[in-house]
């Protein structure tokens, strides 16, 4: 599997930009809300651990056959950041396997943000060479389960670290 680099993704609403550590600042104030952090653990970043993690994260994984890929979302009509979405893609046992996640700062939630955003991430491996597309949900995160159905994702019988595998295999 050759090594895939993230594009800008544009739905109707959103475009998914390309993670750059520019980003880090803007990104700190979207995600400042500790309440994002109920079902994942830990706590809002700074500016300053924000850039640094996305210095990391664009340098690509020391993995040649995995690839990160990470996006911002920006909403067009406010010209503004929103949330992040991104893909580990690496091989499975039949191919290659994207494992993706999404987050969308507390401002802009229940506005169909997120779902557009990993549609719009879904569609787009689905042009890669993936097979398969895998979410690991908390049982109780709602928002998130909403997100990944309306993605087509559907559960499995697996459990990773407490949270429900969700799987999309690719045609």
């Amino acid at each position: 599997m050759s090594t895939l680099t993230a594009r800008a993704i544009r739905t109707a609403r959103l475009d998914l930009l390309p993670l750059r550590v520019e980003h880090a600042e803007e990104m700190a104030a979207v995600l400042s809300d500790p309440a994002l952090h109920t079902f994942i653990g830990g706590s809002p970043d700074t500016p300053q651990a924000l850039r640094s993690r996305y210095r990391r994260m664009t340098a690509g994984s020391p993995d040649p056959a995995v690839s990160w890929l990470n996006w911002v979302i920006r909403l067009r009509a406010e010209d503004c950041l929103t949330g992040t979405v991104q893909a580990t893609v690496g091989p499975s046992g039949h191919g290659s396997l994207a494992e993706i996640a999404w987050v969308v700062g507390t401002p802009w939630q229940g506005r169909g943000i997120a779902t557009e955003a990993a549609r719009g991430l879904v569609d787009w491996l689905g042009q890669q060479p993936v097979q398969d597309v895998i979410a690991h949900i908390h049982p109780d995160h709602q928002a998130s389960t909403a997100v990944a159905t309306a993605a087509g994702l559907l559960p499995t019988d697996a459990w990773h670290e407490g949270e429900l595998r969700w799987l999309r295999r690719q045609e």
